[in-house]
C-alpha cells in the first residue's frame, strides 16, 4: 500500500477515535475503479458484529443528493418548469405569508430563510435569497412537492429508474432494524439506540446504504449518469444537480450549491470543501458521519462513513472536513 494511502486511513481511524465513533469505512474510486477500501469497527458501541462491505449506514443529510436527483428529473421532464418558479405555483399547503417569494432555486441552495419551530410552526428568519443557512424545512418541503408534481414519492422513482439499473441491493429507505444495519451513537455513555423513521417516503432520516454503494452513487454522478456504458440518469439531469445554482451572496465566503450538492469554484471560508479541491469537485455530507466527494478533474470519488451523530470538531468541524477533502485531494490528484 502507498504510504499515502495509509495516511489517509489513519486520518479515518484517528476521527472515529476521536469523535467516539464505533465504525468507520472509507472507499476511494479513480477511473471507475475502487483504488482503495478499508472498513474498522463495529456497527454499534454494543455489539460485536464487524464492519464490512455490506454494513449499511445511516447518511442522514446525505440522502439530499438522492432528493436532488429526483428534482433533477422534475426539471428535466418539464414537471417544474423554472427553479425560479415559485413554491406557491405548485403548493397550496403552506402560507403564502411565510413563503413570501420563496423560489425552487431558493430551497435546493439553502437560500430560503425560512426555518420551523418544535411544534410545526414556520417562520421566516431571512428573506428569501438573502443569505444563506442551513435547515431541515426545504427537505420536505420539496418532498411533499415532487409527490404533488408525479403522485408518488420520489424514493419510487429512484428504485425503480436509477437503483434497480445499478443493480443496487444494500441502499434503502429502513423502517425496521435489521443486522446488516450500523445503528447511529447519539451519545457515546450510551448504548446506540437511533429510532428509524417508520415510512420510506423519503421525509425520514432513515436512507442507509453501503460505503461501496455510495461511492458508486457519486460514481453515476461523475460519469454525468452513466454506468459500465449505459445511460441510466440523463446527463442534463446531473449536471442541473452538480453545477452551481445558488445565487452569489452579500457574503462571499458563503457555500455554493447545486441542488443540494456543495459545489467547488473559489475558496470560500464557510465552504465545508477544502481549499486544495480542483474547481467543480462537489461534496455532500451527513450529520452522522458520511462524506461523498467527487473531484472531475481526477476522475475520483470518495466515500468516508462513521456512525456518530455530529461530525467531529464541534463549532470547527468545517476545519476537519475541509482537512478531509484537502488530504484526500492531495493523495489521488498526482494519479488522476
Amino acid at each position: 500500500m502507498h504510504p499515502s494511502h495509509r495516511q489517509l486511513i489513519s486520518y479515518v481511524s484517528d476521527i472515529k477515535e476521536r469523535n467516539h465513533s464505533s465504525a468507520a469505512a472509507l472507499v476511494v474510486m479513480q477511473n471507475d475503479k475502487i483504488i482503495l477500501e478499508h472498513y474498522e469497527g463495529f456497527h454499534s458501541n454494543a455489539e460485536s458484529n464487524e464492519i464490512g462491505i455490506n454494513s449499511m449506514f445511516n447518511i442522514a443529510s446525505a440522502r439530499k443528493s438522492y432528493l436532488a436527483l429526483a428534482i433533477g428529473f422534475a426539471l428535466y421532464e418539464k414537471k417544474l418548469h423554472s427553479l425560479d418558479d415559485l413554491v406557491s405555483k405548485y403548493l397550496s399547503t403552506y402560507d403564502n405569508k411565510v413563503l413570501q417569494g420563496t423560489t425552487i432555486r431558493h430551497l435546493v441552495t439553502h437560500s430560503h430563510g425560512l426555518n420551523e419551530r418544535p411544534d410545526g410552526l414556520i417562520y421566516r428568519e431571512f428573506n428569501a435569497g438573502e443569505r444563506w443557512a442551513y435547515r431541515g424545512i426545504n427537505v420536505r418541503i420539496m418532498t411533499e412537492l415532487f409527490k404533488h408534481l408525479y403522485g408518488y414519492d420520489f424514493t419510487r422513482l429512484l428504485k425503480e429508474r436509477v437503483f434497480s439499473p445499478l443493480g443496487f441491493e444494500y441502499t434503502d429507505w429502513s423502517t425496521e432494524a435489521a443486522k446488516k444495519l450500523v445503528q447511529v451513537i447519539d451519545n457515546p455513555d450510551s448504548k446506540a439506540d437511533f429510532a428509524l423513521y417508520p415510512s420510506d417516503d423519503g421525509m425520514g432520516s432513515n436512507l442507509h446504504t453501503t460505503a461501496r454503494e455510495l461511492a458508486l452513487w457519486g460514481n453515476l454522478h461523475l460519469n454525468d449518469g452513466r454506468h459500465e456504458g449505459v445511460q441510466i440518469v440523463p446527463k442534463e439531469v446531473i449536471q442541473l444537480c452538480t453545477s452551481i445554482q445558488s445565487l452569489e451572496y452579500e457574503d462571499t465566503q458563503l457555500p455554493a450549491n447545486g441542488l443540494f450538492w456543495y459545489v467547488q469554484d473559489k475558496v470560500r471560508n464557510k465552504s465545508e470543501i477544502g481549499e486544495r479541491v480542483p474547481q467543480e469537485a462537489y461534496q455532500i455530507l451527513g450529520n452522522t458521519g458520511p462524506l461523498l466527494l467527487v473531484i472531475p478533474e481526477s476522475r475520483l470519488v470518495v466515500v468516508r462513513m462513521y456512525n456518530k451523530r455530529y461530525n467531529f470538531g464541534g463549532d470547527n468541524y468545517l476545519h476537519y472536513l475541509r482537512e478531509f477533502s484537502n488530504l484526500a485531494s492531495d493523495t489521488f490528484s498526482m494519479n488522476g
